[in-house]
């Protein structure tokens, strides 16, 4: 059987995840409203990846969401914008019957092979979170211990620096959150959420829906996520940087490891690119591109 591999997520910066709490008799039905895909009838070590968006459609956040042994919610998300998803579910909060908390829970991911079938049991009864990534199975599970727990998750799995997770995620061109994904300006099936199972076409109203749906029904996806690597082997240039065809704009560069990366393309430009065998290019870096192997067929 392969190795377990466990990863300490950091708890601050571009890469860290941090816990939100949603407690209160209406959490469930007052998040359910809001975000792209159903969490109502989530159990203790199932979740549901979904995302807020603006009023026109546009991407503000992602994250993972499970069952609180409360009747609540834990939302698994970015760091940084802990804050600022926790005012936007603020304002929308008015009057129902639902409180918004931090919490200091320490993350980490195991990846590498499927968990242990009593590893479940064995962290629930011992106090931890543990779930699989709704998104991939490849992806692992995402377990949070209490203050205090941290050191145990050693022994659950070969402990490997972050890196090793950033690579594996890159290799399966897996986005992640607004390093890959523009807040405000992002849509959502432009960065494969519907394959990524981010996205309930059959739940009711929510906010952003309308874009989502005519982007779906309508065939309007001009643009995706992509894998790119360097021919080369040199590093990938940062994010932002324009990627070119033939001197002409195809693209820019999202997040990256060494030689590996994503970036979000043109698809007439990677079809003409690999139709005519010619080679993209990102700050004077001949890359390769192609859609990730889960992605959705193209409407």
């Amino acid at each position: 059987m392969p190795d377990l591999f466990c990863t300490a997520l950091p708890a601050a910066g571009a890469t860290g995840r941090a816990l939100l709490r949603l407690s209160g008799p209406e959490a469930v039905d007052f998040l359910d409203a809001l975000v792209s895909n159903s969490v109502a009838g989530l159990a203790p070590g199932r979740a549901a990846y979904a995302a807020l968006l603006t009023p026109q459609g546009k991407f503000l956040h992602d994250f993972f969401v499970t069952a609180a042994g409360d009747g609540g919610l834990l939302l698994d998300v970015a760091a940084e914008r802990r804050a600022d998803l926790k005012r936007r579910l603020t304002l929308y909060k008015l009057r129902a019957k639902v409180e918004i908390a931090d919490s200091d829970w320490q993350g980490f991911v195991l990846f590498g092979s499927e968990a242990r079938p009593d590893l479940p049991k064995l962290l629930q009864e011992a106090g931890a979170l543990l779930f699989a990534d709704p998104r991939l199975a490849a992806l692992g599970w995402h377990l949070w211990l209490p203050p205090g727990m941290a050191p145990a998750a050693r022994e659950l799995g070969m402990p490997v620096p972050f890196d090793a997770w950033e690579r594996h995620r890159l290799i399966l061109g897996v986005p992640d959150g607004m390093r890959d994904i523009e807040p405000e300006k992002g849509i959502l099936l432009e960065n494969h959420f519907e394959a990524l199972h981010g996205v309930d076409f059959t739940k009711g109203c929510y906010i952003g829906q309308e874009l989502t749906a005519r982007t779906k029904y309508r065939g309007l996806i001009k643009k995706q996520l992509c894998k790119v690597k360097s021919t080369s082997g040199d590093f990938l240039p940062l994010p932002g940087t324009i990627v070119s065809l033939d001197g002409r704009e195809a693209g820019e560069m999202r997040s990256s490891l060494g030689g590996l990366g994503l970036a979000l393309l043109r698809l007439d430009a990677l079809a003409a690119a690999e139709r005519d065998g010619k080679t993209l290019e990102a700050a004077g870096v001949a890359i390769t591109a192609r859609r990730p192997d889960y992605a959705a067929a193209l409407p």
